[in-house]
């Protein structure tokens, strides 16, 4: 089971992102534990695969409108898909880079995945169990999911 103060790195890594972007508070949900046979997902999906002392990945995954009012208050007019996805896939890499900040560099990551839609090739081992950290920010939710052993 993970400690709440390693849960907390993750919650205060997106916590942070946000507080970047626009100064409206996000507000960070109670997380709860899932099975993962069935990957908590929204429309778009950022994966970060992790190696060293913590094993598997950890995702960030939102709503495509939340993404597009993301670019706009970062001053993009653009929200095409490309950007959608570049900008989720930073998110991800955002959040697990101020991890391996907490962690050390024995805490590797991947480059980000990105995916639309279900995200059925989101490989989450069956021996675990995946925390799921939801994440509202103006009307929207969206979600940090931590899926780690050590």
């Amino acid at each position: 089971m993970m400690s709440e103060q390693t849960l907390r790195v993750f919650i205060d890594g997106v916590v942070r992102y946000f507080d970047h972007i626009d100064n409206s508070a996000v507000t960070v949900g109670t997380p709860y534990l899932v099975e993962n046979d069935k990957p908590a997902a929204f429309d778009v999906t950022g994966i970060i695969g992790v190696t060293g002392p913590y094993r598997g990945c950890v995702y960030f995954t939102a709503p495509r409108i939340l993404v597009k009012h993301l670019l706009l208050q970062m001053g993009e007019r653009d929200t095409c898909a490309e950007h959608v996805f570049d900008l989720v896939g930073e998110i991800a890499n955002t959040v697990s880079g101020n991890a391996r900040s907490e962690f050390g560099p024995a805490f590797n990551i991947s480059v980000p995945i990105v995916l639309e839609g279900a995200p059925d090739s989101i490989y989450l081992p069956s021996s675990l169990r995946s925390y799921v950290v939801p994440i509202y920010w103006k009307t929207y939710n969206a979600a940090v999911v931590i899926c780690l052993s050590h």
